[in-house]
């Protein structure tokens, strides 16, 4: 059996605390402790169970998900998203199939249009738990940026079609001058990627697959001798959901090889190089998307 890290069933803490709108002081008050009690506990300075079930039971999360126990399920977008920003902290490696593309190498103009398609297509009553989530986001690319570990990224030739066409919206209806801006920044991301594969940046191993890809979306991401496997029903740029969803995350060996596999045969069969930027190419023209300037 794998031992406990009191410092990752912090981290868990943090993200469930995090994903149910709660502040420390919150939290702190709802069960009992003091704030700095409750932070050191985040920290994993954990010396009291029942503390820890008391935390459990006022964020509605089982104690072995918090304990890292099989699987750990997170039931929205903020609390997950803060995990995986969590687990790729100190990674080695990032093995990641994303819709439509790896959020980890989008452009900073990508950055500043998603928080207009979060407020397009987020409810008023959401959209402080949206720019959350753009700050956790903002962060883990930060850290990827700051650490540069080796990504490998597989993108699908379908999902990018979709991306063309559509471009970077976040409810249908818009101006039809907004929607060609949208489009033309959608294919901003895609000449960005046409760039990496010509040009790799150290580090960074892009695929583009005509094959059939996974629905849910899915990350591998080792570190030292571990693996952790987040799957998530959420998705960022065009057409997004950031509402509905449970995500989860695992090192079971059966579901990190399960997922490997996945990953690899897709890998295998993915077009690269000058090969994919070509074929990436040809879908922009195929799109008709005009020039990414404004």
């Amino acid at each position: 059996m794998e031992k406990l890290s009191f410092k990752e069933i912090g981290a868990r803490l943090r993200a469930h605390r995090i994903g149910r709108g709660l502040g420390p002081e919150e939290l702190a008050l709802r069960i009992g402790i003091s704030r700095a009690a409750l932070y050191r506990a985040e920290k994993g300075e954990i010396t009291k169970i029942e503390t820890l079930a008391s935390i459990s039971r006022e964020l509605k999360v089982s104690l072995p998900t918090l304990l890292g126990v099989g699987i750990e399920y997170i039931p929205n977008a903020l609390g997950y998203f803060e995990r995986m920003r969590q687990v790729e902290g100190d990674a080695d490696q990032i093995i990641g199939l994303f819709s439509p593309i790896s959020y980890l190498v989008t452009t900073q103009r990508y950055d500043a249009i998603l928080r207009d398609v979060f407020a397009e297509s987020v409810p008023a009553g959401r959209q402080v738990e949206a720019q959350q989530i753009l700050e956790i986001l903002l962060q883990r690319k930060q850290r990827f940026v700051q650490r540069r570990p080796l990504l490998v990224s597989v993108i699908s030739t379908a999902e990018i079609e979709s991306f063309l066409r559509d471009g970077l919206e976040g409810r249908h209806g818009l101006p039809d001058e907004l929607r060609a801006q949208r489009r033309r920044a959608a294919a901003g991301e895609v000449r960005h990627i046409i760039g990496l594969l010509r040009e790799p940046d150290i580090g960074v191993q892009l695929g583009v697959s005509p094959e059939p890809f996974p629905s849910t979306s899915f990350q591998i991401t080792r570190t030292g001798g571990q693996s952790v496997l987040t799957v998530s029903p959420f998705r960022l740029g065009h057409n997004p959901n950031i509402a509905v969803g449970v995500g989860f995350v695992t090192s079971a060996p059966e579901a990190v090889e399960l997922h490997d596999g996945i990953a690899r045969m897709l890998w295998e069969r993915s077009l690269r190089g000058a090969a994919a930027a070509d074929h990436l190419e040809d879908l922009i023209a195929q799109a008709g998307s005009a020039d990414e300037s404004d």
